[in-house]
């Protein structure tokens, strides 16, 4: 267990101990509605954040260390041809299965320590490339048409890294009716993790994917940690420091 950061009544920590990794499983299935674990949980590093006063836990969420060679070993690789990202050169993270308890709500000072944590489980491992399954939530993808022109319209990956076709079930945006708009304006359905990577300059698929199974829509989304503005590495390392 490694301790990352303490900041108010909040506590963030890395652990990959049994009993913490079944205590993140339970808020999974808390948050997301459907029991929550799978193979990947053992070879994951898993962030909690606990409420100092109480114990409890309140977010949590897990990073895979990988290299570009064991790509398909993520849990994004069941859904999406991640071969072009084979190439990428560096150390990178699949950042995964992020949640908070529902009775948080909206807790700004949860979310600063939680990407604090991040930023500090990044930093340490010298991570060049985070990356994950941003999830939209039911299947009916024309309830976030306006959030699929945005991505459509300023937030493709670049080709080089560009994830390719593999599930069965997907929505292709560039076949999508929708206008120019700004990730700053677009919709409160844009899900608040989706936006926090895109405003540290982050792109996604060309697609999404519906998962029936987890009653989401998948978005693959990544970060060039070296390309995020130089303004949001502030913020971010400001809550590390």
């Amino acid at each position: 267990m490694t301790q990352l950061l303490t900041k108010g009544k909040y506590r963030a920590r890395a652990s990959r101990a049994p009993i913490d990794v079944g205590t993140a499983q339970a808020l999974r299935t808390l948050a997301f509605g459907c029991e929550d674990a799978d193979a990947l949980d053992e070879q994951c590093t898993h962030i909690l954040v606990e409420d100092l006063n109480d114990g409890r836990l309140k977010c949590c969420y897990r990073m895979l260390k990988l290299t570009g060679k064991d790509v398909s070993k993520s849990y994004s690789a069941q859904f999406y041809d991640l071969s072009r990202l084979a190439h990428f050169e560096g150390p990178m993270v699949e950042m995964g299965r992020f949640c908070t308890h529902p009775e948080c709500g909206v807790d700004a000072d949860l979310m600063r320590v939680a990407w604090g944590a991040m930023t500090a489980f990044v930093d340490d491992h010298a991570v060049e490339l985070l990356f994950g399954c941003s999830s939209f939530v039911g299947t009916d993808p024309n309830l976030y048409l306006d959030c699929f022109a945005v991505l459509n319209a300023r937030h493709i990956a670049p080709d080089q890294w560009s994830p390719r076709v593999k599930a069965v079930d997907v929505i292709q945006f560039s076949e999508l009716d929708g206008g120019m708009c700004d990730v700053r304006t677009v919709p409160s359905t844009m899900p608040p993790l989706l936006r926090t990577y895109l405003l540290m300059g982050g792109w996604v698929s060309d697609h999404a994917v519906i998962d029936q199974k987890m009653n989401t829509i998948h978005v693959f989304t990544g970060v060039e940690v070296r390309k995020i503005p130089h303004a949001r590495q502030r913020l971010l390392r400001a809550v590390v420091g």
